[in-house]
């Protein structure tokens, strides 16, 4: 059976009025995806963010923002700019449960691949990020230059 995408990227404005909750996509993120992937699942999802990403129309840091908090990401924000590093905390409600539930390990990866892209179509520059918990509630996510 053939799928057909269409080739409508993605806004923040068409994602808005999606109803979900976070429940069921931690699940199927955190429990269901790594079952199946096994160990590449990190890498994996990374990857999928990043195809997200290229699916989605955002040109500037502000939607890029915005597309976090309606994704149910999370709050991201810009908080050091050196010359080949970007450094964002991504914190918020969400963030804190999902850090702080025993069900299963959780990681940001999924996001750091978004970021990733979604910095490359807005600065022309290519960046891998990566992230770390900075606090039982905040992670930073450091994207560097390549």
């Amino acid at each position: 059976m053939s799928v057909v995408k269409e080739s409508a990227k993605l806004k923040t404005e068409n994602i808005s009025s999606l109803v979900a909750t976070g429940a069921g996509y931690d699940l199927l993120r955190y429990y269901t995806l790594p079952d199946f992937l096994g160990k590449e699942a990190p890498y994996l999802l990374y990857f999928m963010g990043k195809n997200i990403a290229r699916e989605t129309k955002i040109e500037s840091f502000e939607e890029l923002f915005e597309f976090f908090q309606y994704m149910g990401w999370g709050e991201l924000q810009l908080v050091k700019e050196k010359k080949r590093t970007l450094t964002f905390h991504l914190h918020g409600h969400i963030v804190e449960k999902r850090l702080t539930q025993k069900l299963f390990p959780v990681d940001f990866r999924l996001e750091c691949g978004f970021l990733s892209e979604v910095l490359c179509s807005i600065t022309d520059d290519t960046y891998e990020c990566m992230e770390e918990v900075i606090q039982k509630r905040i992670i930073e996510i450091m994207a560097t230059k390549e």
